[in-house]
């Protein structure tokens, strides 16, 4: 079996074209479930009968926390792929990954210790669900210096990928934690087995966030991919021909 398709597709110029054709459908879809998400999210689902209108921070926290371990796998895979089959354009979007995945886990932390405030009387405890949650972001973190520190790009792609790779076995911490310790932070909402906890006029703007939020990711994506190849395709023929279209 032929695997041209796979090869073109690692190609930094045909991968180049391919972001920015794929990127406004990423972009604009994204905007709009985000308004319609929010508008759905503050005006139209009902206050919570126990936490009033303070659960309204779940449609930012519960679609951060998810993409800040969507991304991160997907950084981990890409780092992956680039290890064994020596594809830099795997690299490549391995680091344009990683500060998209930090500020997503970052945003989780923040909206989380808001909420955190009213519910539990704190802004911080160290509960497995936080604690699984920050230990990810130093992870990305780790991933983001260790690529910075190295001048060579290819020992630092392979040295970020290696950590991103090791750093895996925290995602099942995070989202089996609320089963296998005693903690603070409410279990699963919609991924538990049965019906969702929530009503259907609380659940579809939460759905819609998450939709939202996963195409934004793809968009930013495209959008960092493409100035990575741009840093590393720098002295390229194709780049400069390209440019002057």
């Amino acid at each position: 079996m032929e695997f041209t398709w796979f090869h073109k597709l690692a190609s930094p110029p045909h991968a180049y074209r391919i972001a920015g054709r794929l990127l406004p459908w990423f972009a604009w879809p994204a905007g709009l479930l985000i308004g319609v998400g929010l508008y759905g999210a503050l005006f139209l689902a009902p206050a919570d009968y126990q936490q009033s209108d303070a659960f309204r921070i779940v449609y930012v926290h519960a679609p951060s926390a998810w993409l800040s371990m969507l991304v991160y796998g997907t950084m981990a895979a890409a780092a992956g792929i680039g290890l064994v089959w020596r594809i830099k354009l795997a690299h490549a979007i391995a680091a344009a990954a990683a500060p998209v995945g930090a500020s997503f886990t970052l945003l989780a932390l923040a909206t989380g210790s808001i909420w955190g405030k009213p519910m539990w009387g704190t802004w911080w405890v160290w509960d497995a669900r936080l604690t699984s949650e920050l230990l990810l972001l130093l992870l990305y973190a780790g991933v983001i210096a260790l690529r910075a520190s190295i001048d060579e790009r290819d020992r630092a792609d392979r040295a970020s990928g290696l950590l991103a790779i090791v750093g895996v076995v925290n995602l099942p911490i995070i989202h089996y934690s609320v089963y296998w310790w005693n903690t603070l932070h409410q279990g699963s909402t919609l991924t538990k087995l049965g019906k969702p906890s929530m009503t259907g006029d609380m659940l579809w703007p939460l759905l819609t966030m998450l939709l939202a939020f996963t195409l934004y990711f793809g968009a930013i994506l495209l959008l960092r991919l493409r100035g990575e190849i741009l840093l590393r395709e720098r002295d390229a023929s194709w780049l400069k021909t390209e440019l002057a279209r």
